[in-house]
């Protein structure tokens, strides 16, 4: 009772008493939670009704894995691809950074010239950060370069810890101490990746090695940041779930308990359940300043959070982009595709082809009356990207006219009506191409030329 910690919450301007003292549990076989996760069967959600507090941090913001956690997944970036892409993440986080850093190999050559070449750009954000091996080697390749940060692999499930490690929980706890002692002596900040945490004993392991590296951080005042790293994507955001599971129940253990501050704490999701981007913003909510995504999603087997939506989640959590430029989105997925060779998706989000085009014709006469019907936002405003109306046997004159308003950008005192003759006669070839058994869309090109041979034949100016 003497030991537990009386503190005052700056929430409520009380004194309280720790509930708990919490010290490493050193079981003697692995504790892989086999009733939550049986291999034979699909993963159980379970629930105890134990709720947390929302916690949303002053500030908040997004870190980015492209070069690191999305290149695992992909064939190697070049070093002109990579600062190309840097570049557009310093555009896009705006003038407050709100694309705080970026993190890199150190392996190979190319990857320490992307390094170079990025830091040379000079940009105060995105911070260039590493992920190295956990040897000294490598830390003072870390300090050479320059950099304050750096990641390191530090995985607290009893899956790794005895099934990958060959180690005990005691002796893995004190191999990531040495390893972030070597970090710190070089003065670096280490970011400590606490991989597989969806599925770790976080009251018998993670918050015991937490409280640690509080204290080495005492010790040493050198920031240490603590990465949740959902690597399977086991996470849920379901109120009252219980822990390892439970997103909002391991950032309240490890904020309350481990006493680390949110400005410290980073969330890294998987979409292996379809779960990425609500335990991201979910970890935002309970006490995670920090998420950590990557471009279009791209990663290790379903993907990261992608860092564009999280920029969208941002600013409905906040009622504003404080300064991000959301119109990068787009020309990043165009570089992407045309010089990466990347296909995206069409169905993607804010990126795929067809995000915010329509093809049902009732919905397409609702579009040509009023866009706010059946578009998320102003997408032109945000993304560059005018709704439109894919043409095919559904669309309806509706939805022809609202096509060629949108695709040659007619200014209101020249946009067309659905009884327009130009459209009439449009139409009349659609339907005439479904009457003879097409059965896919019309494309953009083909389009084009029909207008153009109706306009000479109507002899109408459409621009």
């Amino acid at each position: 009772m003497d030991n537990r910690r009386v503190k005052m919450d700056s929430h409520t301007n009380l004194l309280q008493l720790e509930e708990h003292m919490y010290h490493l549990v050193d079981v003697e076989t692995p504790n892989v939670f086999r009733n939550l996760f049986p291999y034979d069967e699909v993963p159980k959600i379970a629930f105890n009704d134990r709720i947390v507090p929302h916690h949303m941090p002053e500030e908040i913001w997004i870190t980015d894995t492209t070069f690191r956690d999305g290149q695992q997944s992909r064939a190697p970036y070049t070093t002109e691809q990579i600062v190309t892409l840097f570049d557009y993440f310093h555009k896009l986080g705006g003038p407050n950074g709100k694309i705080r850093q970026s993190e890199f190999f150190l392996y190979s050559k190319k990857d320490r010239d992307a390094v170079y070449k990025c830091m040379e750009r000079g940009y105060k954000f995105p911070e260039v950060t590493s992920w190295i091996r956990a040897s000294k080697k490598d830390f003072e390749l870390v300090k050479d370069l320059g950099m304050k940060e750096t990641g390191i692999l530090v995985s607290c499930s009893d899956y790794h810890i005895f099934y990958k490690m060959k180690m005990s929980r005691k002796q893995a706890m004190e191999h990531y101490l040495s390893v972030i002692k070597e970090c710190l002596e070089t003065g670096v900040s280490p970011r400590c990746h606490l991989e597989d945490i969806t599925r770790a004993d976080i009251y018998g392991y993670v918050i015991p090695f937490c409280l640690e590296l509080m204290k080495l951080m005492e010790e040493y005042q050198i920031p240490i940041k603590v990465r949740c790293c959902d690597t399977m994507g086991y996470g849920v955001n379901y109120a009252g779930a219980v822990i390892p599971r439970s997103v909002q129940g391991i950032i309240y253990g490890i904020m309350t308990h481990a006493g680390v501050p949110s400005e410290l704490i980073e969330w890294h999701g998987h979409n292996d359940f379809y779960k990425a981007v609500s335990n991201s913003t979910t970890a935002w909510l309970y006490g995670a300043a920090g998420v950590n995504c990557s471009l279009f999603g791209i990663g290790e087997r379903t993907g990261n959070t992608p860092i564009e939506a999280m920029v969208f989640e941002y600013a409905q959590l906040r009622g504003t982009l404080d300064g991000m430029d959301t119109t990068v989105i787009t020309e990043m997925a165009d570089y992407y595709q045309r010089e990466i060779g990347y296909h995206i998706p069409s169905r993607t989000p804010f990126v795929g082809q067809n995000f915010n085009v329509t093809r049902a014709g009732i919905h397409a006469d609702g579009l040509l009356k009023n866009e706010e019907i059946y578009n998320i936002f102003d997408t032109e405003k945000f993304l560059n990207r005018p709704v439109l109306v894919a043409v095919s046997n559904t669309s309806g004159q509706a939805g022809i006219a609202h096509w060629m308003n949108t695709y040659y950008r007619l200014p209101e005192e020249k946009r067309l009506s659905k009884d327009t003759p130009l459209v009439e006669m449009v139409k009349t070839w659609v339907d005439k191409e479904y009457e003879d058994g097409r059965v896919t869309v019309i494309t953009d090109n083909e389009l084009i030329k029909v207008i153009d041979d109706c306009c000479k034949k109507l002899n109408f100016v459409l621009v």
